[in-house]
């Protein structure tokens, strides 16, 4: 385990749980990355919708390390991105990684972390 990579994603959480008056975890953190990437505003989402807004936080997540490309959006505004490549096999442990790293680095480029 990475004790820095750690450190840094509990004090992304941190911070958002004090910004939103909740305690925040993993899921909720993509959720509120796809509806800020979304750029709506507060709109009522369906079951599936929302799934759609997590997608959106995974794929933006990881387009800065080659798997996925913004290919524009579609007749409803919704963004839409090519995979690139394949994400290599990853041990559960490994993806969960990937994906705190990614969030940690989405929120040093908006400076909410050192």
């Amino acid at each position: 385990m990475d004790i820095e990579l750690e450190n840094n994603f509990k004090e992304v959480v941190k911070k958002l749980s004090e910004q939103f008056g909740d305690d925040m975890d993993l899921q909720a953190v993509l959720f509120l990355i796809g509806v800020q990437e979304l750029g709506k505003g507060p709109i009522k989402l369906s079951k599936n919708a929302k799934l759609d807004v997590m997608h959106i936080a995974i794929c933006t997540l990881l387009a800065p390390y080659g798997f996925y490309e913004y290919d524009g959006e579609d007749k409803d505004g919704w963004p839409h991105w090519k995979t690139n490549e394949k994400l290599p096999p990853l041990k559960p442990g490994q993806q969960l990684q990937l994906m705190k790293q990614a969030v940690v680095d989405y929120f040093k480029n908006k400076e909410l972390v050192n």
